[in-house]
C-alpha cells in the first residue's frame, strides 16, 4: 500500500476542562505534524465533548499518534495547532475508523504532575527528562499525592512503606532523621534529593522535608551515578514539590494523633493578580505536640512558597523556597540494646516501647533549615531544550541529650546513659544544566540529553561526648526518676572540623528507538571530585585536599510489544567518595557500585495500572571499613559486599473506587571482602531477607454510601541479623493498618491508624547495643476543606 496514498481517519471525543490555553509549538515524539492532512471539529457539543476527525497518512507511527491521542491534554494541544486543509483530501483512500472516548483532558504528562490516581505514567527522576516508566530501564515507583494524602504519613519514610525494594524506619521512631535503605544498602546520606537535585547529607547534618510539601515521592533502584554523580549503589529518593496550579487552589487540612500532636497545613495557589503569565502557591504547616516516647514532644513549623513564570508556552520559570523552625524534646525509640529489647534482660526484662531515657530539663534540640531555589526551562523553535536548575539549601542543628549506653556495670537491673552534643552548620549549592533535544538518523530515532552539574557541599561540625562515670547516669527502664542528674561536663570534641566538597559532572544520555519497539538507553559520565577538610582536634591530621575522578556509565536495551509488556535489561555503574578520614592516609578511595538487573514492566490496556518485577545483582567495592588500633580510629577501603535479589510491585486503580498496591522483595546480601575474615560469608545486619506489603483502597459507588471509602493494608518486615558475626536474630513482624474516609461536598474526614494492632516489633539492629522499636498503634484523624 503506497505510503502517497495511505490515510487513516481518527475520531476523538474531549470533555475540555475549563480556560484551558491551546499551544501551538506541541508536538509528539515519533509523529510528524507535517504530515496530518485534515482537520475537522464536527459542529455540536456530544456527551459535554468536541469531535475532532483527523486525517494522516500512514507512515508506521499511528500506534504511537492513537497512545498520543489517549493521553489527553497533549493531544488536545496537538489537535490545536494542526493545520486545517479543506480542500483535496476527500478523494484519498481511507483505511480505518477508530472511535476513541477520552474523559478530561489532565494527567501525568510532565513527570511532575499531579498522579491520577495512584499510577503514575511519566518521570523525570530515572532518565533526567520526561519519561514514561516503562521505558526507564530501571525499577521505579512513584507515591502519588493521592497515595500520601490516603496513607497520612507523617515523615518521608513513613510515606514509603508500600514501596518495594525499600525499608523504612531501620532505626525505629525518631522525629528528627528518615531512616532507609534501598535494595539493602543505606541510602538517606547519599540517597536523598528535592526537585533533581541532591539533599546530600553527611554527620547529622540533616535535611528534613514533610510530605505535605510534596506532589509525589520517587524511587529509583539501583546506580544512578551515571545523571547525577556521587550515591550509593541501592538508589535515591526523589522527591517532588508542590507548584503553582494552573486553577485556584485554596485547601486547608488539619489533624491531631492519639499522642497528642496535632497540626495545621494551608496550601493556597491562584494566579498572581489579573496576570496570565504569573502564578504563586503558599504551602505552609504547623504542628506540636507529644510522641509515642514519654516526655517526648516538639514544635514546628513550615513555609514553602513558590512562583511560576511562563510568558509563552516555550519558557518557563518556577522559583522554589522554605523555611523550616523545629524545637523537640527528643522521640525515638532506637538506641536501644539487644538484650532488654529483642529478648528479656535477665536484670529489667524488657525496656517499655515508650521509655524516655534523657531528660526533659536539658534535652535540647533547634534546627532552622532554608531552601532557595529555581527551575528555568526554554524550547527553541527547533525543538530543543534548555533547563537550568538551582538550589541552595542551608541547615544549622544545635542538638545536646543523654542517650542510652547499654546495661549498667554499676546497677545491673539500670541502663547507663551518656551525654551527647553537636552543633552543625551545613551549606549546600546544587546547580544543573541540561540540553535536550531529538533527531533521527536513519532509522534510529535519538533523543538526547547533555549536562553539566556542579555541587559544593560544606558542613562545619562539632560533635562531643561526656557523662560515661558508672552509676552517674543511670536510669531504671521501669521506674524512670527525672530531674536529679547534674548535667555532666562534655570532653574534648572527638569531632571538630570543617568538610568541604565540589563536585563537577558532565553527562550524556541518548534514548534510541528503532526497530518498531526497540529503547536503547545509552549513559556516560564523568565526574571531578574535590574534598578539603579542616581538622581542629588536638590529634588530627589539619588540612588536607583530595582530589577523585571516575568515569561511570550505563547501557540499557527494552523492548515495547503492543500489548503493554516491556521487558528490559540494564547493566549500571556509580561511585561514592568516603567521608571518614584516616588519620594517617586521610580519605579511602572512593567506593564503586555496579549492577545488572534485567525485569519487566506492564501496562494492561483493560486496566489502569503499572505492573513490574526486576531481579538485580549488585556489587559494591572499597566499602569503607573501620578499626580501633593504637589509640585511633583507622579506615580502609577494603570492603566488598553483594546484593541479589528480586522485587515485584503493583499499582492499580482497578475500578471506579478501588485502588490496589503490592510489593514483594527478597535479598540476599553477602560480605564477600572484610578487614575480619571470619566475617566473609555473613549477611550485612539492618537488611531484611523478605519484605511484602499489600494496601486495598475501595470509595463506595452506590448512592447510600456514597462519599464513604475503607482501606486496609498489610506489611510484613522480615527477619534480619542484629551484630556482624550472624549470631543474634531480629525476627520478622508482620503489620496491618487501615483507613476509613468520608467526603462530600468540598469537606473530608479521615481515620488513619498504622499498626493497628499494637504489635511489639524491633525494626532493626545496627548492632547488639544499638536496636530499635518500631512505631506501636497510631492513630491519626484528619479533616480537610478546599473553597
Amino acid at each position: 500500500m503506497s505510503a502517497e496514498a495511505a490515510y487513516v481517519r481518527i475520531f476523538a471525543t474531549w470533555k475540555l476542562p475549563k480556560n484551558i490555553q491551546f499551544s501551538r509549538n506541541v508536538t509528539i515524539p515519533s509523529v510528524k505534524t507535517e504530515l496530518i492532512t485534515h482537520l475537522i471539529v464536527t459542529g455540536p457539543e456530544r456527551d459535554g465533548g468536541v469531535g475532532v476527525s483527523i486525517m494522516i497518512r500512514n507512515t508506521g507511527n499511528l500506534k504511537v499518534l492513537r497512545s498520543a491521542l489517549v493521553g489527553g491534554t497533549a493531544a488536545i494541544a496537538l489537535l490545536a495547532a494542526l493545520p486545517s486543509y479543506a480542500e483535496g483530501v476527500e478523494s484519498a483512500t481511507r483505511l480505518e475508523e477508530v472511535r476513541v472516548d477520552q474523559g478530561e483532558a489532565g494527567g501525568d504528562t510532565t513527570g511532575i504532575d499531579p498522579v491520577k490516581g495512584i499510577v503514575a505514567r511519566s518521570t523525570r527522576s530515572g532518565t533526567k527528562s520526561t519519561t514514561e516508566l516503562k521505558e526507564v530501564p530501571q525499577s521505579v515507583t512513584v507515591v502519588g499525592r493521592e497515595q500520601i494524602d490516603d496513607q497520612s504519613p507523617q515523615k518521608i519514610d513513613e510515606a514509603l512503606r508500600y514501596v518495594a525494594g525499600v525499608s523504612t524506619s531501620t532505626y525505629g521512631t525518631d522525629a528528627d532523621t528518615d531512616w532507609f535503605f534501598i535494595r539493602g544498602f543505606q541510602a538517606e546520606q547519599t540517597g536523598v534529593f528535592l526537585d533533581g537535585l541532591s539533599l546530600f547529607q553527611t554527620g547529622f547534618g540533616t535535611f528534613l522535608v514533610d510530605p505535605f510539601f510534596l506532589e509525589r515521592i520517587e524511587v529509583i533502584k539501583g546506580p544512578s551515578s551515571v545523571l547525577y554523580g556521587s550515591g550509593n549503589p541501592g538508589g535515591f529518593v526523589n522527591m517532588i514539590s508542590k507548584r503553582p496550579t494552573d486553577e485556584p487552589l485554596r485547601y486547608v487540612e488539619t489533624g491531631i494523633n492519639n499522642f497528642g500532636n496535632g497540626y495545621l497545613g494551608l496550601d493556597f495557589s491562584d494566579k498572581l493578580g489579573s496576570s496570565d503569565v504569573m502564578g504563586y502557591r503558599v504551602t505552609g504547616k504547623l504542628s506540636g505536640g507529644g510522641w509515642e516516647t514519654d516526655h517526648a514532644k516538639d514544635f514546628r513549623g513550615t513555609i514553602a512558597p513558590s512562583l511560576t513564570w511562563s510568558p509563552d508556552d516555550s519558557t518557563s520559570l518556577t522559583i522554589l523556597s522554605s523555611y523550616q523552625n523545629i524545637d523537640l524534646t527528643h522521640t525515638s525509640t532506637g538506641f536501644l540494646p539487644y538484650v532488654g529489647t529483642v529478648v528479656d534482660s535477665p536484670n529489667f526484662g524488657r525496656i517499655p516501647r515508650d521509655f524516655f531515657y534523657g531528660d526533659e530539663d536539658f534535652d535540647a534540640y533547634e534546627r532552622q533549615q532554608a531552601m532557595i531555589g529555581y527551575e528555568f526551562e526554554h524550547t527553541f523553535d527547533n525543538n530543543w531544550t534548555v533547563r537550568q536548575n538551582v538550589r541552595y539549601a542551608n541547615v544549622s542543628l544545635k542538638e545536646d541529650a543523654l542517650y542510652a549506653n547499654g546495661g549498667s556495670f554499676a546497677d545491673p537491673t539500670k541502663l547507663a546513659r551518656y551525654r551527647f552534643a553537636h552543633d552543625t552548620d551545613v551549606g549546600l549549592l546544587t546547580v544543573d544544566n541540561q540540553l535536550e533535544g531529538e533527531f533521527a538518523t536513519g532509522g534510529l530515532e535519538h533523543r538526547l540529553l547533555v549536562g553539566l552539574d556542579y555541587r559544593h557541599y560544606d558542613i562545619d561540625q562539632v560533635q562531643a561526648t561526656g557523662g560515661f562515670v558508672p552509676g552517674d547516669l543511670d536510669i531504671d527502664p521501669h521506674d524512670p526518676v527525672y530531674g536529679n542528674v547534674d548535667l555532666p561536663d562534655l570532653f574534648d570534641p572527638y569531632a571538630d572540623n570543617e568538610f568541604k566538597r565540589d563536585q563537577i559532572g558532565i553527562y550524556a544520555q541518548d534514548q534510541i528507538k528503532f526497530g518498531g519497539g526497540w529503547v536503547a538507553t545509552l549513559n556516560g559520565r564523568y565526574d571531578f571530585v574535590s574534598t578539603k577538610i579542616d581538622d581542629r582536634t588536638a590529634a588530627g591530621l589539619g588540612s588536607t585536599d583530595t582530589d577523585n575522578s571516575k568515569f561511570t556509565w550505563r547501557t540499557a536495551l527494552a523492548y515495547e510489544f503492543d500489548n503493554g509488556l516491556t521487558p528490559y535489561v540494564s547493566y549500571s555503574t556509580s561511585f561514592n567518595p568516603a567521608t571518614s578520614v584516616d588519620p594517617l592516609n586521610g580519605l579511602p578511595d572512593p567506593d564503586a557500585g555496579k549492577q545488572w538487573e534485567a525485569g519487566v514492566k506492564y501496562q494492561p490496556d483493560f486496566m489502569d495500572a503499572l505492573i513490574t518485577a526486576a531481579y538485580f545483582d549488585i556489587t559494591r567495592e572499597n566499602v569503607v571499613k573501620s578499626e580501633f588500633v593504637g589509640g585511633m580510629s583507622r579506615y580502609y577501603a577494603i570492603g566488598e559486599v553483594e546484593a541479589r535479589g528480586f522485587e515485584a510491585s503493583v499499582q492499580a486503580n482497578v475500578t471506579e473506587g478501588l485502588k490496589a498496591i503490592a510489593g514483594f522483595t527478597y535479598i540476599d546480601m553477602e560480605v564477600v571482602k572484610d578487614l575480619r575474615p571470619e566475617l566473609v560469608g555473613n549477611t550485612p545486619v539492618q537488611v531484611p531477607d523478605l519484605s511484602a506489603s499489600f494496601w486495598l483502597d475501595y470509595a463506595f459507588q452506590n448512592d447510600a454510601l456514597s462519599g464513604l471509602s475503607v482501606a486496609a493494608g498489610v506489611r510484613h518486615v522480615g527477619k534480619s541479623w542484629a551484630n556482624d558475626a550472624n549470631t543474634l536474630r531480629v525476627p520478622s513482624a508482620t503489620l496491618v493498618d487501615a483507613a476509613i474516609r468520608y467526603e462530600k461536598d468540598n469537606w473530608s474526614v479521615a481515620l488513619n491508624a498504622s499498626n493497628l494492632f499494637d504489635k511489639r516489633y524491633i525494626a532493626s539492629c545496627q548492632s547488639e547495643a544499638s536496636c530499635g522499636y518500631g512505631a506501636g498503634r497510631t492513630f491519626i484523624l484528619k479533616a480537610s476543606t478546599s473553597f
